[in-house]
């Protein structure tokens, strides 16, 4: 009889530890399990999520890699990313190829439902490819957001107007950063400026800047001899001020370069890591703002 009772007991612990496993987890300190449980691919689509999903009850926002990830060139999944997916009700993600990852976790996770927040937005190309750091033109973050709210409100029809209330209060904070910017980056004569690597095209479109040389066409990559040379070049024949270097990542080719061409060495943020909060975005686009009035003033 002992036996048996230990037997069963065992039985009980094993279909317990299965069922923990397989099944939901509650959020934790007493709160129920999310009714609808988001991840979004990396920063810049957390924070437009985060804004878009704010304060709807049962909604869960997490981002799917780490904050100081940064731009997802060539990040690979590991096992803990695809648990995290695997416990998806949807995955938001930027598009335009920045995931390149995405047929991996499909392929391995067949029954993900994904919401492209890059949809329909028209891309910059060059012989690279589709440029997808689109976010970084305010004016297609709120497209974006506008992606993100409609892929919600299908997923999530009961939320509807909280979503869509959401989405306007947010897309009115960056019409009024967008106006503020245009306003103040118009006055500037300097529009010729070097980036770090190829991360503001759609900034420099929005804001009519000119990116006259970039120093690594992709982070971590140094650039060679040539490059270092061809873009000292490209900077004394533009006469450009300020090489913006990203906080992301290390800066000893762009001090290099501009050691040769006496320009300065600014900070630029692509958006990339930052804060985990819903104003982040608006707050890192307004230190851009400050960086470009100082650095381009006359």
């Amino acid at each position: 009889m002992q036996i048996k009772k230990k037997f069963l007991g065992g039985i009980f612990c094993s279909l317990s530890a299965l069922l923990m496993a397989v099944e939901p987890q509650a959020a934790g300190d007493g709160q129920p399990a999310p009714q609808l449980r988001i991840v979004t691919s990396f920063y810049p689509v957390y924070i437009a999520t985060l804004n878009v999903a704010k304060d709807i009850p049962g909604v869960q926002v997490v981002n799917l890699t780490k904050p100081f990830t940064g731009c997802l060139h060539d990040y690979q999944l590991v096992p803990d990313d695809l648990k995290t997916l695997a416990n998806a009700d949807v995955f938001i993600i930027n598009g335009a190829g920045m995931e390149s990852f995405l047929e991996k976790a499909v392929r391995e996770i067949p029954q993900l439902k994904t919401i492209d927040a890059g949809k329909n937005i028209a891309l910059i190309k060059d012989k690279n490819g589709a440029n997808p750091h689109v976010w970084l033109s305010v004016t297609l973050a709120m497209k974006q957001v506008q992606n993100i709210t409609a892929g919600l409100i299908e997923r999530d029809p009961a939320h509807a107007s909280l979503y869509q209330h959401n989405c306007d209060d947010y897309v009115h904070k960056l019409e009024v950063l967008r106006s503020r910017m245009k306003a103040e980056l118009k006055q500037l004569k300097s529009r010729e400026i070097v980036t770090f690597h190829e991360a503001f095209p759609y900034f420099a479109q929005e804001f009519d800047f000119k990116i006259v040389a970039v120093v690594e066409r992709d982070p971590g990559s140094e650039p060679s001899a040539r490059e270092m040379v061809e873009t000292v070049q490209l900077i004394k024949k533009h006469k450009a001020r300020a090489i913006f270097i990203e906080p992301q990542y290390p800066d000893k080719s762009a001090h290099a370069i501009a050691h040769e061409t006496g320009a300065s060495v600014c900070l630029l943020d692509p958006a990339v890591t930052g804060p985990m909060t819903e104003n982040a975005y608006l707050q890192i686009m307004e230190k851009n703002l400050a960086a470009l009035v100082k650095t381009l003033k006359d």
